[in-house]
């Protein structure tokens, strides 16, 4: 069995930029949580309708039986905002996820970032709405978000390392 690593946090705090290069670190698969939304929820987003719980059960739910194949075969590094902790629940309703890393910063910072994306159906005026539902964990790896990529990458490295 490998490793499974969810890295958790509000659009716009990194998520996908520290995962695809903690996959390249680490030679686990990345994968993106957006990607296995439902069109509904998309659109929703697009249009700036904050999903409700009701619209995230079968994303979470699929999420959660591909953390269990993972975690079975090669291991992986699933990028999910994860705001709350029934999310987080039903996303390791299996136990499969070994490390939760939080990325969090200021809020200043994260619009900026989200503001340059480019073709991200998720735009700015969404953030208030998920840091409004976020419920931080008292668990996992928290980092702040002001740290260069690489610096993050090596703190969740040597987390990993030292907890095996």
């Amino acid at each position: 069995m490998k490793n499974v690593i969810v890295i958790m946090g509000v659009s716009g705090c990194g998520k996908t930029s520290v995962g695809q290069l903690l996959s390249k670190k680490l030679n686990i698969p990345f994968y993106d949580g957006d990607n296995f939304h439902p069109k509904e929820n998309i659109e929703k987003m697009k249009n700036n309708i904050p999903l409700t719980d009701k619209d995230r059960l079968p994303w979470l739910k699929k999420l959660s039986k591909n953390i269990t194949s993972w975690k079975k075969n090669e291991g992986a590094i699933l990028a999910c905002s994860a705001l709350k902790e029934s999310y987080r629940k039903i996303l390791n309703a299996d136990k499969n996820t070994d490390y939760w890393v939080v990325l969090n910063g200021d809020y200043q910072l994260i619009c900026d970032r989200i503001s340059k994306r480019k073709n991200h159906f998720m735009k700015s005026d969404l953030l208030k709405s998920q840091i409004e539902t976020l419920e931080v964990p008292n668990y996992g790896l928290h980092i702040n978000i002001s740290m260069s990529l690489p610096e993050i990458v090596n703190t969740i490295t040597q987390n990993i390392k030292t907890n095996a």
